[in-house]
């Protein structure tokens, strides 16, 4: 696993976490946002992008490493978490793990009860047409579609699709299925997220699969504070797709403060 960093490391934490199949620079747009005022940390996940040698693991295995990280890099505490799809699970697992984790989080997208025929269906379509999904010219054909298939707001700028053409092709294929089988198939919310202190948003869009909708009913009746947004007229992460997305919510929690140069490190 490796992070990337925005901002200044003196100011309020705020953790990332991209989806499957995808990398840090998911968040990449976000990030520049949120850094005049945050400390932004965009980990890439075991098995993706500049991390594709590693194996993937499980949501649990991740959330391991990111407390780790997070202890020894942040004090033990974060003011906000965000993830997407995948990325929003390893949310939920962490703030199971520690009540006072994180001030806000959002969860985006993402399943908290298993799904194992939509895990065997899409590890079935992987092994069947990964070669022909995830190859450089279906990369570069996604791209030259986005555009007309897509709002504005949910396609990607020249540097995001760079990184998406150098990542995606690279994308082992066991690291689609052991995150087919573990995030799909397997996990399940823990009952300590009702322990957590966080004040807590389930995101999705309005044309989200009914499962992703009944995991964010479930998520709040583990813990009742949590609020459900429904973002309208999308199908998939708003957190990502809508303009700023997490970065213009994060930003209004926020009073404002002296703005830094933004820098980046990895």
């Amino acid at each position: 696993m490796t992070f990337h960093e925005f901002g200044d490391d003196t100011r309020p934490h705020i953790m990332l976490i991209h989806g499957g199949g995808n990398a840090w620079w998911n968040y990449l747009r976000q990030a520049r946002v949120l850094a005049q005022h945050y400390h932004v940390i965009l980990p890439t996940l075991d098995g993706h992008g500049e991390a594709y040698q590693t194996p993937y693991v499980s949501t649990e295995r991740t959330a391991d490493q990111l407390m780790d990280y997070i202890q020894q890099h942040c004090g033990g505490h974060l003011f906000a978490l965000c993830g997407v799809s995948l990325g929003g699970q390893i949310v939920i697992e962490l703030l199971a793990r520690k009540p006072d984790l994180t001030e806000k989080a959002i969860i985006d997208g993402s399943l908290c009860y298993p799904q194992p025929m939509m895990a065997r269906f899409c590890i079935a379509s992987v092994w069947l047409f990964g070669w022909m999904l995830f190859s450089e010219w279906a990369c570069r054909l996604q791209l030259k579609l986005m555009p007309k298939l897509l709002p504005k707001e949910m396609t990607y700028p020249q540097e995001i699709q760079e990184y998406y053409l150098r990542d995606m092709p690279r994308t082992p294929r066991k690291t689609l299925y052991t995150m087919y089988r573990t995030y799909m198939a397997q996990y399940r919310v823990k009952e300590s997220v009702r322990n957590s202190h966080a004040q807590v948003m389930y995101w999705y869009g309005e044309k989200e699969m009914k499962c992703v909708k009944n995991s964010a009913r479930m998520f709040q009746q583990l813990l009742p504070t949590c609020r459900i947004y429904e973002a309208k007229g999308t199908a998939i992460c708003p957190s990502i797709c809508r303009r700023n997305g997490c970065a213009s919510h994060f930003l209004s929690l926020k009073a404002k403060i002296p703005m830094p140069p933004a820098n980046s490190r990895t």
